[in-house]
């Protein structure tokens, strides 16, 4: 990775994207873990949802304790409110001495995937997977922006795609 591209902010948005969260519902699931960074990606992430026309009514938003419970988070958002269109999952997972963060990752972004596939709304990865605490600030408000912002475009995006060319369900085991 070059020097320009570790300073850049990447939660720009292309001016040519049609970003319009007008009518839609989203869900926000954040983990308790890591709160300061969570916080801030919550924080940026809510703005980015009013700054492109979703209602505040229309933010629901669950705590879970860790990155891990953000499937099941999003899953039981969805069992109750049947009307939400994306769902962010915010997280941080801070690698440390041992694999755990691979464990924890892998195990969030499966979840995600799964749950979106079955139940046909998006889940959006919103979890930040750095080396250190110093990276997670920087890519939570700070040099490289804020992965909140950049969550929520993708799912008002995704919903925008799921409404225009619908995705049903399929259940997989288990009803939402």
């Amino acid at each position: 990775m070059s020097s320009t591209q570790k300073k850049q902010n990447l939660s720009e948005v292309d001016p040519s994207i049609d970003v319009d969260g007008t009518g839609l519902r989203i869900g926000i699931v954040t983990a308790r873990w890591n709160k300061k960074v969570t916080e801030n990606l919550k924080s940026g992430c809510h703005k980015t949802l009013l700054k492109y026309g979703v209602s505040e009514d229309d933010i629901v938003h669950l705590y879970v304790p860790g990155s891990y419970e953000l499937p099941q988070g999003a899953r039981i958002l969805l069992s109750k409110n049947r009307k939400i269109n994306a769902v962010i999952c915010i997280g941080c997972v801070i690698k440390g001495e041992t694999d755990h963060n691979n464990y924890i990752n892998s195990a969030v972004a499966n979840g995600l995937v799964q749950l979106g596939l079955t139940s046909g709304t998006p889940c959006v990865f919103g979890v930040l997977t750095p080396n250190t605490m110093e990276q997670a600030l920087e890519r939570s408000g700070g040099s490289h922006g804020n992965k909140g912002d950049e969550a929520a475009i993708t799912a008002i995006q995704m919903a925008q795609l799921t409404n225009q060319h619908g995705l049903p369900a399929h259940k997989i085991g288990f009803g939402i």
